[in-house]
């Protein structure tokens, strides 16, 4: 459990060493028989990671859907908590993201941000008085073949947790 000792993941479970040995066991023969290797779910560098998140940045404040899609695994996954709007696959994000630019504009100012130890950004757009707006706050999953999940919030208890300033100048 994220590289806790048995007796810690055991003491934040609430339950005993051997129940956290044993349920490590079993994973661990669910995966080797679904054959997974090991190469397939170590995660990439921080570097690589960064990189991946960079450019669909890039790509973000251009407003370019086949940019991003170039970023995006083909099972790319979109979630929009606490909301039930979800998006899956290349062709939904793409549906989705031009929606989002035609109703939001295509003029972003993108702050980098990290929440649990995850890469994404406060994405802000321009508004009234060319003031820009917070508008979401993204969060990514990274896999060594591009962003595989992207959570977005919307809800100002998030925006507050994070301490983002709800305009900013233009």
């Amino acid at each position: 459990m994220l590289d806790y000792p048995a007796a810690e993941a055991a003491d934040i479970l609430e339950t005993s060493v051997a129940s956290v040995n044993s349920s490590l066991q079993r994973a661990r023969v669910r995966i080797r028989a679904a054959g997974v290797q090991q190469e397939q779910v170590a995660e990439p560098s921080d570097a690589e990671q960064r990189s991946w998140v960079d450019r669909y940045m890039a790509a973000f404040v251009r407003a370019d859907i086949q940019g991003l899609l170039q970023i995006v695994t083909e099972d790319v996954l979109m979630e929009m908590p606490s909301m039930v709007n979800w998006f899956t696959g290349r062709e939904n994000y793409a549906s989705f993201m031009g929606w989002v630019f035609a109703k939001a504009g295509k003029t972003w100012r993108l702050l980098p941000v990290r929440a649990n130890g995850q890469a994404g950004f406060a994405a802000y757009r321009r508004g009234d008085a060319d003031m820009f707006e917070l508008h979401t706050l993204q969060v990514f999953t990274v896999t060594a073949g591009g962003i595989s999940r992207v959570s977005v919030f919307q809800d100002a208890d998030v925006f507050a947790a994070f301490g983002l300033a709800q305009k900013t100048d233009g």
